[in-house]
């Protein structure tokens, strides 16, 4: 099986495809109020946001870069609010942290081979 699709809920889809386009991800779909698709730049896989007033909160996303500290750069350049700057993490991926608008949890990293094959692998 290969991930092909994942999708969030969000309050307002309008609202959010502008924070995810800001993002970097490119608009395929928009069907207001209620969803909208996106394609990431690099690989097949897409993203979907689905109106939902109760949103739980509590989703973490993880969008792979090249170089993290590039890419926060940009975003910060374009306004961004970044909870946590990039730093090398115990788990050997170099990584940070933003949310969306609608507090879901999104994580800007570079795991090169430690995604898949990690020391530790089974």
């Amino acid at each position: 099986m290969n991930l092909n699709q994942v999708t969030i809920s969000v309050k307002n889809v309008e609202q959010s495809i502008n924070f995810y386009q800001n993002l970097g991800l490119n608009l395929i779909v928009k069907s207001l109020p209620d969803y909208a698709r996106f394609e990431c730049v690099d690989g097949y896989a897409t993203f979907s946001l689905h109106r939902n007033e109760e949103a739980n909160n509590g989703t973490w996303i993880y969008f792979e870069v090249d170089n993290v500290d590039i890419k926060i750069n940009q975003l910060l350049e374009n306004n961004f609010i970044i909870d946590e700057l990039p730093e090398d993490k115990p788990w050997l991926w170099r990584e940070a942290r933003l949310k969306d608008l609608d507090n879901n949890i999104i994580i800007i990293y570079n795991a090169g081979k430690n995604r898949k094959s990690p020391p530790w692998r089974i």
